[in-house]
């Protein structure tokens, strides 16, 4: 949920916030601070989510009656995460953030329209990553919220409907 929030509120408050109160440079370079921060946040959050889901496995093993096991849905869900988390911080957004520079610093408007041009395209990818990881991490907690629904279901000693 804080993945999802996050992202979220970076796009409707933040971004219209400092790209109406500041100019194209200053207000790329702060947000491209807030989302070297929300990268770090997202890599934290994985790394927890890894963490748990390694420890319910674990535990799993040692215990026969393991009410919250790691699902192939699970396992697939982080693993895409992490790969997109990764194309994001170690391949993606380094470039961007190059490229982005290149274009601030050209002054010819010539220059500045084709290194823009090369930076949106760039950027585009990776915006489009971090949508593709918040739709995954929303899939991993409708998973959860799904399995953890069932449960209470059994739980209580009644049996849903089939039909």
């Amino acid at each position: 949920m804080l993945w999802v929030g996050g992202l979220f509120m970076i796009i409707a408050v933040v971004i219209p916030a400092v790209f109406n109160s500041f100019g194209m440079e200053p207000a790329g370079r702060f947000l491209r601070r807030v989302f070297d921060g929300y990268s770090l946040f997202t890599l934290g959050i994985l790394l927890f989510l890894m963490m748990m889901a390694g420890t319910r496995y674990w535990y799993g093993l040692s215990s026969s009656h393991n009410q919250f096991p790691v699902t192939r849905t699970d396992v697939i869900l982080l693993v895409c995460m992490m790969i997109t988390t990764g194309l994001v911080m170690g391949v993606l957004g380094p470039k961007a953030i190059a490229l982005q520079e290149q274009a601030f610093e050209t002054v010819s408007q010539v220059e500045k329209k084709v290194a823009y041009d090369q930076f949106f395209r760039v950027h585009m990818i990776v915006r489009a990553l971090h949508l593709i990881n918040v739709g995954l991490a929303a899939g991993l907690l409708i998973s959860k919220l799904r399995r953890g629904l069932s449960l209470s279901d059994l739980s209580d000693g009644t049996l849903r409907n089939a039909s």
